[in-house]
């Protein structure tokens, strides 16, 4: 297919024209779509700030076909389902080892129950680490050179582990992997802002919010019967082959999705084409590199701090995040001293959990494109504050089931009774990183890697580190007032969805809050 292009002279790049549909949309959302034109914290600003160029290369028109968001939709599945794949496979690994613990400690000498959770949740220490280079080098590079790379990567790291000849080595090549496994999780947000219209992004942001609470979940699993099986090297095994698979589906299926990446490869190849040295990107900027990659790497990390709207959205789901491996860690010492669970059957236990996020994608995945259309019916803009209601009531879900499971487990209740009450935990936390999430991208389009890079990195720290104080809360409170003393905490975060939904928009556009990005 030829490119199409609209080359304009002796002015600034023009703002892309609107489709009737994205005009029904109006106000923040329409800004998502229009990537000529960005809206960081409710302020519209043209990314193009340089002086005028001769000639601008900007798409053909709206509906141009190879603009990201009209692909078609086999185009646009292919992207999907590799995305998620490699979204639920690097949470996978993470507690894979989870049931094997005791086995790893005893192959290498070890006995410390800090460092067998650390073995654990540091693989999730990688993940806040990686996205804060890697988000912002997809917004600089493009995604797809961003993706290939840390799958190849995650791989080859994972190979590293089955061969781990300490418990030094171990930590430091699941570490690795972790680093490199993030990708999926900074860069898949951005990836569907940028091929997924935002009445259909509600549900496709559900499935591939399962994948960081169900790679988890199922990890152990799978954990449990590789490892009484053949041994807790053959779990890294595993791993490594599927993530061979999800490197090779990378490079055979995944495309560029990034439009100022796509649009500057246009301009680039007309300019080899006419000689005409003078034509550039509609989404170019006159920064120079180094300005350029100085800027892009340092914005997760402003947006955290500088911006109530990610600062407080990535504190929820560190939170929620951090509870949840603190249960996944203390999983298999609980039901084994409680209820005298065997490595097999200890794997089964997160099955509550799954149940919990499954119910959690129908109810909140579906409410969020019904919001959505339900606003244009009436001839409404959709705020992206409206990403929050459906996590409104369900907030409340998270400290039912940690006041449910601890009690359960600490009486020695039936054991479906305390796996009961983790559903109620899955229904809370997968609800807390969809909803979140999808208001992240909303709120900040062209930009959303970075908010979700700096919201990853975030949730990944407290998931790393909040387990590793699992075991000596519970040997102090025990496993009632313990799970409590989590439950009264995830309480106290339950006003702030309502309360974002209420005044997060004016929070957005507060003139102190404008962030130069």
């Amino acid at each position: 297919m030829d490119d199409k292009v609209d080359i304009e002279s002796d002015g600034p790049p023009p703002h892309a024209k609107q489709t009737t549909e994205e005009q029904d949309k109006s106000d923040t959302r329409n800004a998502a779509m229009d990537f000529e034109k960005s809206t960081i914290e409710g302020q519209h600003f043209d990314r193009q700030q340089a002086d005028p160029v001769d000639e601008v290369v900007n798409w053909y028109e709206d509906d141009d076909p190879e603009k990201p968001l009209n692909w078609s939709n086999l185009r646009k599945f292919k992207t999907i389902v590799v995305v998620c794949y490699c979204t639920f496979l690097t949470p996978l690994g993470s507690t894979m080892f989870a049931p094997a613990i005791e086995e790893v400690m005893r192959t290498f000498n070890a006995s410390s129950p800090t460092l067998s959770s650390f073995v654990v949740s540091v693989w999730v220490l990688g993940y806040f680490f990686g996205p804060l280079f890697l988000g912002p080098l997809s917004e600089l590079y493009g995604r797809y050179y961003i993706f290939v790379v840390c799958n190849i990567l995650y791989t080859i790291f994972n190979i590293a582990t089955a061969v781990s000849p300490s418990i030094a080595a171990l930590v430091i090549f699941r570490f690795l992997a972790g680093t490199a496994g993030s990708c999926p999780l900074s860069v898949g947000a951005g990836i569907f802002g940028d091929i997924i219209k935002p009445q259909s992004r509600g549900k496709v942001v559900a499935i591939w919010s399962l994948g960081p609470i169900l790679g988890p979940i199922l990890g152990p699993i799978a954990g449990g019967y590789l490892g009484d099986s053949l041994g807790w090297r053959w779990i890294c095994w595993v791993l490594s082959m599927a993530a061979g698979l999800s490197a090779l589906l990378v490079i055979l299926f995944q495309e560029e999705t990034y439009p100022p990446t796509l649009l500057e490869r246009k301009a680039k190849k007309l300019r080899i084409e006419t000689g005409n040295a003078g034509l550039r990107s509609a989404l170019t900027t006159q920064e120079h590199p180094r300005q350029l990659f100085a800027r892009s790497i340092v914005r997760p990390l402003r947006m955290l701090f500088l911006s109530p709207t990610v600062g407080l959205m990535s504190l929820y789901q560190g939170i929620t995040y951090g509870f949840m491996y603190l249960l996944f860690t203390t999983f298999p010492a609980v039901y084994s001293e409680q209820y005298g669970f065997s490595t097999q059957n200890i794997g089964l236990t997160y099955i509550g959990s799954g149940v919990g996020c499954l119910i959690s994608v129908a109810i909140a995945g579906v409410s969020l494109d019904a919001l959505f259309k339900k606003a244009k019916a009436r001839g409404e803009p959709f705020k992206p504050e409206s990403r929050l209601v459906p996590l409104i009531p369900i907030a409340f879900a998270l400290p039912v089931g940690l006041f449910w499971y601890g009690w359960a487990a600490d009486k020695r209740a039936h054991w479906i009774v305390p796996i009961l009450g983790t559903a109620w935990v899955g229904l809370g936390i997968n609800t807390v990183l969809l909803c979140t999430a999808t208001y992240l991208i909303d709120a900040f389009p062209l930009y959303e890697a970075s908010a979700t890079a700096a919201s990853a990195s975030l949730r990944s720290l407290f998931g790393a580190v909040i387990p590793l104080f699992g075991n000596q809360m519970y040997d102090a409170m025990g496993l009632g007032w313990g799970n409590s003393l989590l439950g009264f905490l995830s309480l106290a975060f339950c006003v702030l969805p309502w309360a974002f939904w209420k005044w997060g928009e004016g929070v957005r556009k507060h003139r102190r809050f404008q962030l130069k990005l």
